[in-house]
């Protein structure tokens, strides 16, 4: 009889983390500052966090 073993890892920062790089990137691409750049990867950082409370707590596994 197998078991089945449940994964308790949260990879809750992946999207966190592709928010911010996705940010930067693309502030950096259209605007080519510095400081564009860091707005973008806080704008990056808070669309991460709206996808991962509203629809990613949603789904059932």
């Amino acid at each position: 009889m197998m078991i089945k073993e449940e994964n308790n890892k949260s990879f809750d920062w992946v999207y966190s983390v592709l928010g911010l790089v996705c940010g930067i990137a693309t502030a950096a691409v259209i605007s080519g500052s510095f400081l564009w750049s860091l707005f973008g990867g806080v704008l990056g950082l808070i669309m991460g966090a709206v996808f991962l409370g509203s629809i990613v707590k949603g789904r059932k596994y």
